[in-house]
């Protein structure tokens, strides 16, 4: 299964058009009033130095300066008058004369003769209505203006925050447009996962060609549950047949729909089904629905859980369709064991569609897909890519590609190489090197023996996992590691196959006690690892001969208030009997590591000394140090496939090595 990472959606044309509300856009609006403000007193302070008060004059005075003949022009605005004199350089001046006397007759009365007049041009202009009045209330209409400005920005971010509030119950739903190209999603994106695919062509085919399966009384599945493990592409697949029925998709999270608000979640399934309704035929896709669709009855008291209100809702709507609607609602966890029962029965979710992790040829698909848009170069084979990544999942295996060409960039090559894949490999499953991380000459030789006992040990086991690569360079959290993969997919897995397993980790911890005789703390890791493992085998798998095949692993019990308990249902007597038996499956792999590299000590000396030189060992080259010190690499799975292509018996080879 292919997965690609969940990039944000595009809005639709509606949610585009919304304007965000809140805190930060009340105070953006607050700083553009200011700014405003503060642009319009910059303006008003620039004309008022700018312009030039006229002078002030009594009629007498302007008599005199008619008489004197410094006066050019009189202009006559009402009962104000304008003076120009015949001086440019001179400032206007202005003067009032009487209401119902014209002014020539105050001229004359002042003792200004035609003469004096002759040389003083008189013009009256009659203020317009419009213009008295606008300069009658100006004064009084240019402030209010400005404040009402100011009051409308501060109620239209408060009518949006009281906007935001009234939409908590509306739905997040993102809505993928069919005719969306740039994010459109089709089954030819989608590798591996055939079983699955085969489910959803099925709801494909419904939403293309409803009228068949209505005509002949059938009626398609209202929810199909995928569960798988994270990274698998379920997502992916639900987008895919969104995009191969060409129908609108409305995606939302699981935990989208609780919020603080009492009584959100329910109105936002409703809001949500409401738009699906509207756009059928459409798909409804839920993310991680075991946010919301957890067993009910985990509260106390019966109150109210708006968790459990939300899933109610969920109920009563998927319940409320009806055949011809046209509505799929499709949803995915990996957490299918917590799911309430009712989410789950016939009428709702009743098809349930698992995606496993890929298998060898399923990841080489997937590599082809993500190599699409990446220049590889010519030595580049994707199918010892596939074989050394088992237990990857699609999202792995895009990390893979997406880390190979980073290297590539950052080397400044302009293909992909065969290299840079196998080092992404490594970064993938245990981080990226620790150059900086310097061993002291102590430490690189003891860790340099802890992994090459991990390796020798697997490599004389027949049933543990063959080494690809030993190295002592940290990486992640560890100061070396020893890569052992399996040459082919395995979907089960054997007790011998544990307890070699269980021989090869401890192999590190039995080869410091040999050689230093001394321990230090980097085996912790390892002994956590075997000390679950074998615990499973005694209490999960059966596989213990002293307690036998009895299921002894603790159920979850729920908590007053919440959480879980441990409730094992067995005895503190059987108890100590899974201690034990852990115990000795434990000190019997133990003296199985201690006796296999006592007998190849030159070999563990050997591997050693050569990391101690070169830092990093591939398959090859550990092998051919194997085979000079004498010592026979065991696979019994290589000797079954070898005893099947002559044509044989398999089981032979079992019984021989046996």
């Amino acid at each position: 299964m292919t997965n690609k990472p969940r990039t944000p959606q595009k809005k639709t044309q509606k949610q585009a058009k919304k304007v965000p509300v809140g805190p930060g856009n009340f105070w953006n609006n607050v700083a553009s009033t200011v700014l405003l403000l503060i642009v319009l007193t910059l303006i008003y302070s620039h004309f008022s130095e700018t312009r030039v008060e006229p002078e002030v004059l009594t009629i007498s005075e302007v008599a005199e300066q008619v008489k004197t003949g410094e006066v050019s022009e009189i202009i006559v605005r009402g009962n104000e008058l304008e003076i120009t004199y015949t001086d440019e350089t001179k400032n206007a001046g202005t003067a009032k004369k009487e209401t119902d006397a014209a002014i020539t007759e105050t001229l004359a009365n002042l003792g200004v003769t035609t003469e004096h007049l002759a040389s003083t041009s008189i013009s009256v202009q009659n203020q317009t209505g419009f213009g008295f009045w606008l300069s009658t209330l100006a004064p009084f209409l240019f402030p209010l203006i400005l404040l009402g400005f100011i009051v409308y920005m501060f109620t239209r971010s408060v009518k949006g925050a009281g906007m935001q509030a009234l939409s908590f119950g509306s739905s997040k739903a993102r809505m993928i447009d069919p005719n969306d190209q740039a994010q459109k999603v089709t089954f030819k994106d989608v590798a591996g996962a055939k079983e699955a695919k085969q489910e959803l062509e099925e709801i494909v085919d419904f939403l293309k060609n409803p009228k068949k399966f209505l005509e002949i009384g059938a009626e398609i599945p209202k929810g199909v549950m995928m569960m798988g493990a994270p990274g698998t592409g379920k997502t992916l697949l639900a987008r895919a047949v969104a995009g191969e029925a060409g129908v609108p998709f409305f995606s939302i999270s699981g935990s989208e729909f609780v919020e603080m608000f009492v009584g959100v979640g329910a109105s936002r399934v409703r809001d949500l089904f409401n738009m699906a309704k509207k756009s059928a035929p459409a798909i409804i896709f839920v993310d991680e629905i075991d946010a919301v669709g957890r067993a009910r009855g985990a509260g106390m008291g019966g109150g109210n859980d708006e968790r459990e209100q939300t899933l109610n809702q969920i109920l009563v709507e998927m319940d409320g369709f009806e055949p011809t609607e046209k509505v799929i609602v499709m949803a995915a966890t990996n957490r299918p064991d917590v799911l309430d029962p009712a989410l789950l029965r016939p009428g709702r979710f009743d098809r349930r569609v698992t995606i496993d992790l890929p298998d060898r040829k399923d990841r080489e698909d997937i590599l082809k897909i993500h190599a699409r848009k990446k220049p590889l170069a010519e030595d580049v084979n994707l199918e010892i890519i596939s074989q050394r990544t088992p237990g990857f999942s699609g999202a792995d295996l895009y990390s893979l590609m997406n880390e190979g060409a980073i290297l590539a960039a950052r080397e400044n090559r302009k293909k992909v190489a065969q290299f840079d894949l196998i080092r992404s490999i490594e970064k993938v499953m245990l981080g990226p090197e620790r150059k900086s991380h310097v061993l002291s000459k102590r430490e690189k030789e003891i860790t340099a023996y802890h992994e090459a006992g991990h390796a020798l040990v697997a490599s004389v086991l027949p049933y543990a996992d063959p080494v690809q690569k030993i190295s002592i360079i940290s990486r992640g959290r560890a100061a070396g590691y020893t890569l052992k993969l399996p040459d082919e997919d395995r979907k089960m897995h054997s007790k011998k196959e544990f307890l070699d397993d269980i021989a090869m980790s401890l192999g590190g911890y039995v080869a410091e006690d040999m050689i230093f005789d001394d321990l230090t703390t980097g085996p912790s890791n390892d002994l956590q690892v075997i000390a679950n493992l074998a615990r499973d085998m005694v209490t999960r798998y059966g596989m213990s001969d002293t307690l036998g095949p009895v299921a002894l692993e603790g159920t979850g019990g729920r908590l007053i208030g919440g959480g879980t308990s441990e409730s094992r249902g067995y005895s503190p007597e059987v108890a100590k009997a899974i201690d034990d038996e852990v115990s000795r499956i434990i000190e019997e792999a133990k003296e199985i590591a201690r006796n296999a590299l006592t007998t190849h000590r030159k070999a563990l000396d050997a591997v050693a000394e050569r990391l101690m030189e070169v830092e990093t060992l591939e398959r090859d080259e550990y092998e051919e140090i194997l085979k000079k010190e004498g010592v026979e690499i065991k696979d019994i799975y290589k000797e079954r496939r070898d005893e099947e292509g002559k044509g044989g018996d398999p089981t032979k080879a079992i019984e021989f090595k046996e």
